[in-house]
């Protein structure tokens, strides 16, 4: 039974992301090295060849991101270590492409990043909420044991601190 479907789909986007960001990237670099021309001195052949490298590393980095997300859905667990900092790593990443594709490419792009974001946050949220510590009295004196009901009631705490002193 699947119990957060958000881990799943996030994994199945960040791969079938990987495989167009390689492959975008691999088409790009051989259309460059088809027209050999240069871009301000470049060399065609040097430029064709970075582009598919970087397609080939984008590529593998959001695939390892959509393992992690893999491995999140199989556990049912939160991600950890290495794999929560590359997941959040891949938010930020997007969050920056969301920003770019806005200026340079237009809003469907841009929302597409902003979905695959969302998906992200909600994916360290999700999961993150359920590992929360309780919470210790903030008196101090911790918990007296024996259920809710026995306890003596407090007064609740304001939400805002006091204001300031002003000086006349």
């Amino acid at each position: 039974m699947v119990r957060r479907p958000v881990a799943w789909v996030v994994a199945i986007v960040l791969f079938v992301e990987a495989i167009g960001i390689a492959a975008l990237n691999w088409f790009m670099g051989v259309v460059v090295d088809r027209q050999d021309m240069s871009l301000a001195g470049l060399d065609p052949h040097v430029m064709s060849t970075s582009s598919k490298v970087g397609g080939i590393v984008f590529g593998l980095y959001f695939a390892l991101c959509g393992v992690v997300a893999l491995l999140v859905a199989l556990r049912d667990r939160a991600p950890a270590g290495f794999g929560r900092v590359l997941l959040i790593s891949a938010a930020v990443v997007h969050g920056l492409l969301g920003a770019f594709a806005w200026g340079l490419l237009g809003v469907p792009q841009f929302l597409f990043m902003v979905v695959v974001l969302a998906l992200i946050v909600l994916l360290l949220m999700t999961y993150d909420a359920r590992q929360r510590p309780a919470r210790t009295p903030q008196d101090g004196k911790g918990d007296a044991g024996g259920s809710p009901a026995a306890r003596p009631a407090t007064a609740p705490q304001p939400v805002t601190p006091p204001a300031a002193p002003t000086t006349p």
